[in-house]
């Protein structure tokens, strides 16, 4: 007896569903996979952004300041003048110190201006040695939440890991009395998007890996 043939239609809605359970599967695999994504949490972090001294090249007397602390300046933009020489801006940025103390003389090792480059920020986050930083490596996702906005997530990736141990205090493991040195993570995020950061506000972090 011939076997009834299978219509277009069928054949069509036949596919669909087929490739509807696939997409299904996949999407699904990928939650599976999320949800049992091992982590590194890491409380101890922040939002930095470089600074930058500013001092004369010369030795001289400061004669006038030109801006306060929290402006916004531009590159090229005339911070102060000291002796003959004019101190600028080296790129775009805010102020956060001026030691304007007109009179003082200056050299290159005493800064008259210190500013930000918000631009350049990322987040630190300072973790023990002994608390997961071998499975931590370059190019790591990682989420993170700033304590000014809640429980809000952000997203990042692992940009640096410090190849030496921070110069701070030795913390020792009580049962061996071993020193437990601490290391510094750095963390990149797509700073444009989030200009509601600000340079020192406390966050945590989430470093993933397989």
């Amino acid at each position: 007896m011939e076997k009834p043939k299978t219509s277009i239609f069928a054949k069509s809605w036949i596919q669909s569903l087929t490739g509807i359970i696939v997409i299904i599967l996949v999407v699904g695999g990928a939650l599976f996979y999320k949800s049992i994504s091992s982590y590194v949490s890491v409380e101890d972090a922040i939002i930095s952004s470089p600074v930058i001294s500013i001092a004369p090249e010369t030795p001289g007397t400061l004669d006038q300041v030109y801006v306060k602390e929290g402006d916004a300046v531009v590159k090229g933009q005339q911070l102060a003048r000291v002796g003959a020489e004019i101190l600028t801006a080296k790129v775009d940025g805010i102020i956060i110190f001026t030691n304007n103390t007109p009179g003082q003389v200056f050299n290159s090792s005493l800064a008259v201006i210190k500013m930000i480059d918000p631009n350049e920020s990322r987040v630190l986050a300072t973790i023990k040695e002994n608390s997961g930083l071998s499975k931590i490596a370059i190019g790591n996702p990682v989420s993170f939440t700033v304590d000014a906005f809640g429980s809000k997530q952000y997203t990042g990736v692992v940009e640096e890991i410090s190849p030496t141990a921070n110069d701070t205090n030795i913390v020792f493991n009580i049962s061996d009395k071993r020193a437990i040195q601490e290391f510094t993570i750095k963390v990149k995020y797509d700073v444009p998007s989030h200009k509601e950061f600000k340079n020192g506000m406390s966050a945590k972090i989430k470093v993933f890996y397989k």
